[in-house]
């Protein structure tokens, strides 16, 4: 069949046909081009009458296969079809049963051959699954997990922990069948909050700076120090010493001291001070506290009484008052941090940190950055706050999470997030909030690694972008991952139909790839340039694979692979519309 080589030309190598012949067959099937010490392998591509062309993907040196080629085959080599035995050095090890291995599916091109990874390369990487809809990516995935668990006979992976964001709720239907498995676990948290199930739920004093700058959309740097001021003030407003009671008179009386030096009319200053003492005062400092002079006293309600010349004779005496407390620096206190607050508790203590900042002497900075506080209000009067509830006791992250991977049994494996009732701009806060949790906790465990975490983000492009936050908080917390996580055990899995939107970085860093049925040209662009040893015919087929087949490639396999992935059992619940069925059903 192949006569002798006619053309090198990059990895790409002209054969003659010597058959004259066209056998479709024969496509996708692997060449080798044997030499002394070596062989170098290259996939058939395409053929006519004349010639065959030829994909250089790798070289055998010692009976072990090695994905790209370092020197071309000489012009003197005879090509011939891969044997039998050395099948296997190309599609992974036929023995799906062993820990060692992944099993992805059935080889498209080798008849009764099975193609697999190596599962310490596949999940010890990020990766991407990418396909259109309908292509078959929702069964591939969870498939794929189904194999992690059920084609294993020497043990199970007891200490795996895998977060799944279910942007749809496709996935509960196939997973929760592995708490049947002897060791296993799987649990489900839902944001439909008017079902009877387990809700999403991050306590509210687990929110840090950046997680409250993500939640509440801030758009600058400069509202970080609000937000680093609110969550000083809130321990403080909720804490009931007699120290917390110290700082509160402390504070409340710098606030209104700030008011009362605004430069601002009479009227405007005596109706802040109000307003502020309405909301925030103590026993100490309140629109009731008395104003001790010689002769007389008066409250400080009184002392605010302007006369009818517009002045308030007597706001000297206020003054005097408030500047025998002192003045206090938040960086230095000491509070209780085994206090429990909620999102209302966060909101009282937002309100005050504007009005402490001096934002009431600038109606336009005050405006500005009430934003905030706007958004937590908002939060605050929607179903959103039953996910931040914080409980009756207050609990350590290392807890949380913990507990999260604990049920019934024992251990839980597999933890299931259905993101399908809430919006994707709540959706894509959730996650990063969740995922900076796992991020934190891993890099903070004395050995490194030994709590590895797996991030599935089904509908990653919808989370998984180029946005703001490096503007805003110095980072974005999947590309921080993708480029620092796999040292601490923490691990992106990116399941999209539209890889141009993802942030480029958390791409670029993924290692192995799983690619379904593909139309747009930009996306497959995008897979085109993930990997220099895919060639262009090989993602010209992506246009044409059928549901459930798509091509994988990547540090985990041995070289570019077509392959059928099996259904799913059971399966999710992710199958394309029936038209027909809903149309003409005459008894709905």
């Amino acid at each position: 069949m192949f006569g002798k080589i006619l053309n090198i030309e990059d990895a790409y190598v002209t054969l003659e046909n010597a058959s004259h012949k066209l056998d479709a067959n024969y496509l996708n099937f692997h060449v080798v081009f044997p030499e002394n010490n070596r062989a170098v392998v290259g996939e058939i591509i395409s053929m006519n009458e004349q010639t065959i062309k030829v994909f250089l993907v790798g070289e055998i040196n010692n009976g072990v296969f090695t994905s790209g080629v370092i020197k071309k085959p000489n012009f003197n080599s005879t090509p011939r079809l891969v044997y039998k035995s050395e099948v296997e050095l190309l599609l992974g090890s036929q023995d799906i049963s062993s820990k060692d291995n992944l099993y992805v599916g059935k080889s498209v091109n080798y008849e009764g051959y099975n193609i697999s990874a190596d599962i310490n390369n596949f999940f010890a990487n990020h990766f991407a699954i990418i396909g259109n809809t309908g292509s078959g990516k929702s069964c591939g995935v969870a498939r794929i997990l189904q194999n992690v668990f059920y084609h294993n006979d020497e043990a199970m992976p007891v200490n795996s922990h895998i977060v799944l964001f279910d942007a749809y709720g496709e996935y509960n239907n196939a997973l929760s069948n592995i708490n049947n498995l002897p060791q296993m676990g799987y649990k489900y948290f839902t944001t439909n909050v008017q079902s009877n199930g387990d809700l999403v739920n991050i306590p509210a004093y687990f929110l840090e700076v950046d997680d409250l700058a993500l939640l509440l959309n801030a758009t600058s740097a400069t509202e970080l120090p609000i937000l680093e001021k609110t969550l000083k003030l809130v321990y403080i407003f909720k804490g009931q010493s007699s120290a917390m009671v110290t700082y509160k008179n402390d504070i409340i009386a710098e606030a209104i001291l700030d008011l009362l030096s605004s430069g601002r009319s009479s009227t405007q200053i005596r109706d802040q001070v109000t307003a502020v003492l309405t909301r925030y005062n103590t026993k100490d400092i309140n629109l009731n506290t008395p104003i001790v002079q010689p002769g007389y006293v008066r409250t400080l309600r009184q002392c605010l009484n302007i006369d009818n010349q517009g002045k308030m004779n007597a706001v000297q005496y206020v003054v005097d008052f408030l500047e025998k407390f002192q003045k206090l620096n938040l960086t230095t206190i000491e509070v209780d941090k085994s206090i429990v607050y909620d999102l209302d508790d966060l909101y009282y203590a937002l309100e005050f940190a504007l009005i402490s900042e001096g934002m009431l002497k600038s109606e336009k900075i005050y405006d500005e950055y009430s934003q905030l506080k706007t958004r937590l209000q908002q939060i605050i009067n929607s179903d959103n706050k039953k996910f931040f509830a914080p409980g009756e006791r207050r609990i350590s992250k290392g807890e949380y999470i913990k507990r999260l991977f604990m049920g019934p049994k024992g251990k839980v494996q597999i933890v299931n997030m259905n993101l399908n009732y809430i919006d994707d701009r709540f959706a894509k806060v959730l996650t990063k909030i969740y995922t900076k949790l796992f991020f934190d906790y891993a890099t903070l465990l004395d050995k490194r690694g030994s709590f590895p975490v797996h991030i599935i983000l089904e509908e990653a492009h919808r989370y998984v972008q180029n946005d703001n936050d490096i503007n805003v908080l110095g980072y974005n917390i999947f590309d921080r991952i993708t480029k620092e996580g796999r040292k601490y055990g923490v691990i992106l899995g990116l399941i999209t139909q539209r890889p141009s939107e993802l942030s480029n970085t958390a791409l670029s860093q993924c290692t192995n790839f799983i690619v379904f049925r593909m139309f747009h040209p930009n996306d497959l662009k995008i897979v085109s340039n993930i990997s220099s040893n895919v060639s262009m015919e090989t993602i010209e087929k992506l246009k044409s694979l059928t549901s459930g087949t798509a091509i994988v490639f990547g540090m985990a396999f041995k070289l570019p692979l077509i392959v059928k992935i099996d259904l799913p059992n059971p399966m999710p619940k992710s199958s394309s519309l029936d038209i027909k069925s809903v149309w003409y059903d005459s008894e709905n």
